[in-house]
């Protein structure tokens, strides 16, 4: 009997890849849009991605997520470092200034402004350096006026260039070589990341009365970051929270706060519908086309159960056969531009291959029931008429 419904759907070549096609449609625009939006959120914690020391952050009482900077005062340092269970605690700071692109560093470089995101690491330990070293070394830091930048923003700012070191950029009226190049996660406004040390990056930032944005703390051996950051909180009345806390926190925040998931969303509920629709309709007309064929193997004492079983055999072929298309072609999607400077970073977890089955699974039995009702109550003797 599979053999036989398999050969009534293939017969009709045109209404079989009409029905292929609208499954992977659904599934490549639902796997797709779902991985960009992941990717986009992932993109929202980049600091604390990038900064891979230290399991708990403290911070003014009054942020809600990472690029929300309040500043703390350098006494606030000493009152964590003096919290039981604290290994080490060390300054962080992240400011958003503009830099002027100095003269002489060749084309692209006309003395344009760009606004980019400054991190100033701790003088003594550069906790938080990039790992990932694509031109000269983190210990270059401490030559004078000297910052790294990530590669995104190395082309961002130099674009049509290749990789120098030894260019020359101004912040705030100051001058800043740039002595390597890294690769980091990129942030979600898709602004250059430019790395220096904590002092230095304060002669690099506006002036303020308080300037020390983050304490990037590691327990002492036997201490959770849980319980640390409670303790933290509980001694010095500032916000700590675990690495993994502040991620869903800043996630959250562009959640409730911005037009992204629902326009996303949007997205996938249109996926659905249309693949339904296809699906759907294509499935149904393709068995209203063989109401004989399904009344004579009736009349020849075929149960209702068996027919039901033919349709769920072509409904998962199909959803097969239309997932496995829509999904490949959003993994190769992602291989042809994980190369990108803009997309970098960008890809496809497993979680969405999973979610992905199960509504191209629904759409397929929404589908099979559109014409599994049509054949249920087909009358035998219609094949005589």
């Amino acid at each position: 009997m599979i053999w036989i419904a398999l050969k009534m759907l293939t017969g009709d070549r045109a209404k079989y890849l009409g029905i292929v096609f609208g499954v992977a449609f659904a599934s490549l625009l639902i796997s797709h849009q779902i991985s960009i939006f992941i990717s986009i959120m992932a993109r929202t914690t980049y600091l604390m991605r990038n900064v891979q020391e230290g399991e708990v952050w403290v911070m003014d009482p009054n942020v809600r997520q990472v690029d929300e900077v309040m500043g703390m005062s350098d006494d606030d340092l000493h009152r964590v470092r003096g919290v039981e269970g604290v290994a080490w605690a060390v300054k962080l700071y992240r400011g958003s200034v503009r830099a002027r692109l100095a003269e002489g560093n060749g084309d692209g470089a006309h003395g344009d402004f760009r606004g980019v995101i400054l991190i100033g690491l701790d003088d003594s330990t550069l906790i938080g350096a990039p790992r990932k070293m694509l031109l000269g070394r983190v210990e270059d830091l401490n030559k004078p006026d000297a910052v790294i930048i990530d590669e995104a923003g190395y082309h961002y700012l130099f674009p049509g260039q290749p990789h120098r070191l030894g260019q020359v950029v101004e912040m705030t009226d100051r001058r800043a070589e740039i002595v390597g190049i890294c690769e980091v996660g990129q942030p979600f406004q898709s602004q250059p990341i430019v790395y220096t040390k904590y002092d230095r990056a304060m002669g690099y930032s506006p002036p303020e009365r308080r300037q020390l944005s983050y304490i990037v703390v590691e327990p002492a051996p036997g201490v959770s970051p849980k319980e640390l950051a409670d303790r933290i909180h509980r001694e010095t009345g500032l916000q700590a929270r675990t690495r993994d806390e502040f991620k869903w926190m800043t996630i959250d925040f562009y959640l409730k706060n911005t037009g992204i998931p629902f326009n996303f969303g949007i997205t996938v509920l249109i996926g659905f519908i249309v693949g339904v629709a296809i699906a759907g309709q294509t499935l149904y007309l393709f068995t209203i086309e063989n109401l004989k064929q399904f009344g004579a193997l009736k009349a020849m004492g075929t149960s209702n159960t068996r027919i039901v079983g033919m349709i769920t055999v072509q409904g998962l072929l199909v959803g097969l056969i239309g997932y496995g298309l829509g999904v490949g072609g959003t993994a190769l999607f992602f291989v042809l531009t994980q190369n990108s400077i803009p997309l970098k970073g960008f890809h496809m977890v497993w979680q969405v291959m999973l979610l992905t089955a199960g509504v191209v699974g629904v759409i397929v039995v929404l589908a099979s029931l559109l014409s599994i009702r049509k054949v249920l109550v087909l009358e035998p003797a219609v094949v005589f008429r």
